[in-house]
């Protein structure tokens, strides 16, 4: 992802979604480097995501692995940290609480764009499982069984 980058010297370590790199030569060396000092910096930590095939391992549990072993915590710079929404929304003169996430996971999507102060939709498709409303405190605004269903309650309710 960083073309034209160095990377035979490195002075973080960048997880992002990157399967064929979760093997554990990789991880061990980028648990050494964490060791060695060098920040922990993660896109985002899904658990999970929808591939074809069914649902597949997210960086998430890599991260949290990198975590737990080196006793440090990974700087977030995506979903579903606060920052990364309100960035979404720098320049657009909208403020969060006219904003509306509709997202196919509860915690990453729905959760964090309801922590940032918008409303959060939930879709119950991609990588929606039975129940994921119930995984988040307060639930999401609005539960709907696709995304054109959530558009329409944006476009009928409130525009």
């Amino acid at each position: 992802d960083f073309p034209g980058i160095a990377t035979d010297d490195p002075n973080a370590v960048v997880v992002g979604l990157a399967p064929e790199h979760f093997h554990y030569e990789m991880m061990n060396r980028a648990f050494r480097l964490i060791l060695d000092g060098a920040p922990l910096i993660a896109i985002h930590k899904a658990r999970y995501f929808k591939k074809k095939d069914g649902l597949a391992l997210g960086p998430g549990p890599f991260v949290a692995g990198l975590e737990y072993a080196t006793d440090t915590k990974a700087t977030v710079v995506g979903k579903p940290e606060k920052t990364f929404f309100l960035e979404a929304l720098r320049g657009t003169d909208c403020a969060p609480e006219e904003a509306v996430m509709i997202g196919d996971d509860c915690r990453d999507d729905v959760g964090g764009a309801q922590t940032a102060g918008m409303r959060g939709i939930l879709v119950r498709t991609g990588k929606y499982r039975p129940a994921d409303e119930n995984k988040i405190n307060p639930a999401p605004y609005l539960t709907c069984e696709n995304f054109p269903e959530a558009v329409e309650h944006i476009l009928e309710r409130l525009l």
